[in-house]
């Protein structure tokens, strides 16, 4: 499938985390622990929002991001108080920019680890679903845009929770209709510029593995030498994938179909229910 950081609080230059940690997401890219696939070279991208821009900033790529010279300059010179990263291995869709996560519209970011079963025989059903006003905006060709736009299409900018919960009641409808079972597969984080919500759901059995930072006052306690640590907020956050090193009690799971938001000021865990839209 795929792996992905997204990271919130303390401005900080992108390499940090995508190139220091011992399992970063570059090392991920091509030794993924946890993933269904070991590799993940059908592209990457990265996205961040800048101090001075409501929307952010995106770059993708069609090669592996290991030996992507571009990104590791730009990881090198960019700091952002949130960012998302994402290194892709495709489900069926053609590997093109187009394609690579995170995607963006407005101020919304978004990026997705899992599948659509069937979605080749969906495809055409869940487009139909996607507001008419939304539909040009899309460029792509997998069912993780298509999830975004639904979501879009649902609520989004009202009511991120509800609305990712309407998009995936949506399509496990219309996959019940097209007797595809089981449809979902889904670790997703969207983000405002503010906010960052995450979610971990599958329609049946165990979704994608999703891990969060501890609170940062509590890996202080843990592990007073670490350098990272000094100079980063207690509200800074991290959700990957999978953990980007081996610090003992640094790591949380998300627990199974379970949201999650981290915005200042406040973090919050809670059941996930998709609903009909």
């Amino acid at each position: 499938m795929c792996r992905w950081l997204a990271y919130s609080g303390t401005p900080l230059i992108l390499e940090e985390v995508l190139y220091r940690p011992k399992h970063s997401l570059i090392d991920q890219s091509l030794h993924a622990r946890m993933g269904v696939e070991t590799t993940n070279g059908d592209g990457f991208g990265i996205g961040w929002y800048a101090t001075h821009a409501r929307t952010p900033a995106v770059f993708h790529d069609v090669g592996p991001a290991w030996s992507n010279r571009n990104l590791q300059e730009i990881a090198g010179h960019v700091r952002a108080p949130l960012f998302f990263a994402h290194v892709r291995a495709s489900t069926g869709t053609a590997v093109q920019q187009t394609n690579c996560h995170p995607f963006r519209h407005d101020r919304w970011m978004w990026m997705h680890n899992g599948a659509i079963a069937g979605f080749h025989l969906l495809r055409r059903s869940l487009l139909l679903g996607v507001d008419p006003a939304l539909f040009s905006s899309i460029e792509g060709t997998t069912d993780s845009e298509a999830m975004f736009y639904l979501a879009l299409t649902f609520g989004l900018d009202e009511d991120p929770p509800g609305a990712v919960a309407r998009m995936v009641g949506f399509v496990e409808r219309v996959a019940d209709q097209h007797g595809v079972p089981a449809p979902m597969q889904m670790t997703i984080a969207v983000a405002d510029g503010e906010r960052t919500w995450v979610f971990r759901y599958a329609s049946e059995g165990t979704p994608r593995s999703l891990y969060f930072s501890r609170r940062v006052d509590d890996l202080r306690a843990l592990h007073p030498d670490t350098d990272f640590l000094k100079d980063v907020s207690d509200e800074t956050r991290l959700v990957v994938s999978e953990p980007l090193g081996d610090l003992p009690g640094a790591w949380n799971e998300v627990p199974a179909n379970t949201y999650g938001v981290v915005e200042p000021g406040r973090d919050l865990l809670d059941e996930f229910r998709p609903q009909l839209p």
